[in-house]
């Protein structure tokens, strides 16, 4: 009798899908094909911060409250004003150009609290500054008159300055308030995609 050969059966094999050529991978698609870990993907490196920023950041802030910011900014404009008259002849021009960065420091360092009080103090440490270069004679009166002389000549200083310490203490309330905002509502991650297991 013949025997019967067993054979076998073969396996089938599943047609695989063609293999496409690919190009050389940028960073941001490496990052994005990355494997997972514990849900969280690698991020791209953070950009390194520009010298002017860390400078800034270098630069001397305190923090003034309202009357302290309206004090440095009247004895300064003081100051000025008189080495104004002393080595300059009481020159508008320099006197307005200083009265600009003190505008700025008096909003840059005034406590968040007293924000409102650098656009205030400023218009007053320019009326006392300018009184040693209005040049008021005849007493009381006539200084006084020199002095509202010299606010109208140089209105333009006065608003300049006054516009620069409104904007920045603008910019910082904005600033305060978005930082207020994220600590109350915090960011919440996204949930992490598990990956299904068939």
């Amino acid at each position: 009798m013949e025997q019967h050969r067993t054979s076998n059966p073969q396996r089938r094999q599943r047609p695989q899908p063609p293999l496409t050529p690919q190009g050389p991978l940028s960073p941001q698609s490496a990052l994005a094909d990355a494997p997972a870990v514990y849900g969280l993907r690698p991020t791209a490196p953070a950009r390194s911060e520009s010298a002017l920023v860390v400078a800034l950041r270098r630069f001397p802030a305190p923090r003034l409250t309202g009357l302290g910011a309206g004090l440095f900014a009247i004895v300064t404009m003081l100051v000025i004003g008189a080495l104004d008259w002393l080595f300059f002849d009481g020159s508008a021009a320099v006197f307005g150009m200083l009265y600009l960065p003190v505008c700025a420091l008096t909003a840059l360092w005034v406590r968040e609290a007293d924000l409102v009080t650098a656009p205030i103090g400023v218009p007053i440490a320019f009326a006392v500054g300018v009184v040693p270069i209005s040049g008021g004679e005849g007493g009381i009166g006539g200084q006084i008159m020199a002095v509202v002389t010299s606010l109208a000549v140089h209105a333009g200083w006065l608003y300049g300055g006054t516009l620069v310490a409104g904007l920045i203490t603008c910019v910082r309330k904005v600033r305060s308030m978005g930082r207020r905002r994220r600590k109350v509502h915090p960011a919440t991650p996204p949930p992490a995609h598990r990956p299904h297991v068939r």
